[in-house]
């Protein structure tokens, strides 16, 4: 496997990683080299694993940009509300404060890097029909193709568009729509055009997946598992509703959810409710600018070291004591820490070191510190998750209570709480808008760390609420803000002028 994963992304090189305004230029260097990408159905499925690859790499020269790693943490976690981390310098980026500043490094990331996989996506879809091989062989690897543009057309719906619910039904401006191998200028289409992209490119994969009868080796590869699941998170963004629940269904088939000694094993190896993933090992790792070299407990990365990530205070309040979640964060309840930052205490300290002796020696806990996330090896080796089972039961909770199944909201959180026994005692019975928020509650705590929470908030349409000790949270006072749904442009990230100044054809 390690030979396999360590292939360079045969059409990677074919993308320009540059600066200058042709950046997102996919065409080949040489015509020698395509025919010997597209040669063989073998060496399009080698370029499809270079895309996997293509999800946990180095970008822009910033040790700090790792592919995937970097959505779920930067924009996913920090800018949330039940996410704490004690780096007052980095407020900005916590705080939401670079939407709108085109130049930023910040603002530009997710755009580079996602239209990156889609140039690669492209190619494949482009070219493979003319590969030597079966077709079956053929349709399985367009079908991953397809499946990856889907997923990452989506995630910059998510930053760079309105959400759906201040759309005007998807009539707001969304991306650049590119789906062959052409990177001239070209206007933004709708945001509905890109759903209507988006939910087109899914519904192929799952076809050709499915005539072509074949099925995945490694957890890292995409399949029709895969398809679905990055299907119900997009209808359930866009409010389709009944879409979302029927696809959350068919994406947890066959991945059972995870045993509770599996959810104590640290997050950092596929398991049974792992329907997606990246692959990590000591000898494909981006060593300390890793995710897990960034939320691993056990790393001796000093990003966890001296800065280890911890979960909300009011989060924390709010989980049963029978429940198996809670005991994956330090209570400080009887000991004493630093209130105004978290540091704990000596005691505290030492029960931290008793519960989890594999803390690296020159830890400095803090209260409400997580050990959801632990590192394979050092300094942050492991598996990065990407779509579990688990949220497909919070996506189906949420698609039925909207369409006003409350018998089957209520079965999908007792299916995810009680009977997987993460709370044998839990039961739903809240109906109404008290069991949206027993869902969304849910969706915070089960996802905590995964990536999920500003975008959740922001498809909501909910305010980031964090409070200060002295308000009865556990958030630094320069991290204890309040963003509206207004705040920042909606919450919108803004097109990079790396784009608009190379794309004149966007307003």
């Amino acid at each position: 496997m390690n030979k396999i994963i360590k292939t360079l992304t045969v059409l990677s090189v074919l993308v320009l990683c540059s600066c200058s305004k042709d950046y997102l230029n996919t065409k080949p260097t040489a015509s020698t080299t395509t025919t010997t990408v597209f040669e063989s159905v073998e060496n399009v499925a080698l370029a499809i694993n270079g895309i996997n690859k293509l999800m946990t790499m180095q970008y822009l020269e910033s040790q700090g940009f790792n592919g995937e790693g970097t959505i779920k943490m930067l924009y996913g976690n920090y800018p949330g509300n039940h996410f704490f981390v004690n780096l007052t310098g980095w407020s900005s980026i916590i705080n939401g404060e670079y939407r709108e500043v085109t130049t930023s490094i910040y603002l530009y990331y997710p755009w580079y890097y996602y239209y990156r996989i889609i140039g690669n996506a492209n190619a494949i879809i482009v070219n493979v029909d003319n590969a030597k091989g079966a077709q079956a062989d053929k349709d399985f690897v367009k079908a991953q193709a397809l499946t990856y543009r889907a997923y990452s057309y989506y995630m910059l719906s998510q930053l760079y568009c309105k959400r759906w619910k201040d759309s005007n039904s998807g009539a707001t401006p969304g991306l650049v729509l590119r789906v062959d191998e052409s990177t001239g200028e070209m206007p933004l289409s709708t945001l509905a055009e890109v759903y209507t992209q988006i939910y087109k490119d899914l519904d192929d994969a799952i076809a050709l997946y499915t005539s072509s009868g074949k099925s995945r080796q490694y957890n890292y590869d995409p399949d029709k598992n895969v398809a679905y699941a990055v299907y119900a998170r997009a209808a359930i963004t866009r409010e389709d509703y009944s879409k979302a629940s029927t696809m959350a269904v068919n994406a947890r088939n066959g991945y059972p959810l995870m045993s509770v000694n599996d959810y104590k094993a640290g997050f950092n190896t596929p398991n049974s409710e792992w329907i997606w993933g990246s692959f990590g090992s000591v000898d494909e790792n981006l060593y300390y600018y890793s995710f897990h070299a960034y939320i691993g407990y056990n790393s001796n990365s000093s990003n966890v070291r001296l800065y280890p990530k911890c979960i909300s205070k009011e989060l924390f309040d709010k989980i049963p004591a029978t429940d198996v979640r809670k005991s994956l964060f330090l209570d400080p309840t009887g000991y004493s820490y630093t209130t105004a930052t978290g540091v704990a205490g000596t005691a505290l300290k030492a029960r931290a070191f008793q519960l989890y002796p594999d803390l690296y020696s020159t830890a400095s806990p803090y209260a409400y510190m997580q050990f959801k996330f632990k590192a394979i090896d050092y300094p942050g080796v492991g598996n990065l998750n990407h779509f579990r089972s688990s949220e497909m039961y919070l996506i189906e909770a949420e698609a039925k209570y909207r369409l006003n199944d409350i018998p089957g909201s209520q079965s999908a959180m007792n299916s995810l709480n009680r009977d997987s026994s993460r709370d044998p005692q839990y039961t739903c019975t809240k109906t109404g808008t008290l069991l949206l928020e027993e869902i969304k509650m849910y969706r915070a705590l089960e996802l905590w760390g995964e990536g999920f929470d500003w975008f959740d908030l922001k498809r909501w349409g909910d305010s980031v609420t964090r409070k200060s000790p002295t308000e009865g949270g556990n958030f630094v006072s320069v991290l204890a803000v309040t963003r509206d749904p207004s705040f920042g442009n909606n919450w919108t990230w803004l097109i990079p002028i790396r784009e608009t100044d190379y794309n004149p054809l966007i307003d």
